[in-house]
């Protein structure tokens, strides 16, 4: 079965998941409730399905994940935390666009 694109990960997988890839990761810390979330989302999902192999792209809903959250410092969101070799690279807090992200990502590859 092939790998999804956009894993869901929380408090438990985080370090497993993230800190210990073997590529860089980017993480989007959402809410169901939050518009810009579910806005961003589609592009975020995109990219991920885009550099497949070459990025791991992870979700931690903060609500059911408040530990990892405050790990990290997440005050408003989303918050997209760009991390390579276990370190963080780079943050973004807000709704960009697509280019930004992209951008963003390339930072990492």
């Amino acid at each position: 079965m092939a790998e999804e694109a956009v894993v869901h990960i929380g408090d438990v997988d985080f370090n497993e998941e993230i800190l210990k890839a073997d590529k860089p990761a980017l993480v989007d810390f959402w809410a169901p409730w939050c518009g810009p979330c579910r806005t961003l989302g589609p592009t975020v999902e995109a990219l991920a399905g885009q550099y497949r192999g070459q990025l791991k792209v992870a979700k931690v809903n903060i609500d059911d994940n408040p530990k990892t959250a405050e790990t990290y410092g997440v005050m408003s969101i989303p918050t997209l935390i760009l991390f390579k070799e276990g370190k963080i690279l780079d943050t973004i807090v807000g709704l960009v666009p697509k280019e930004r992200l992209e951008a963003f990502i390339k930072k990492a590859l």
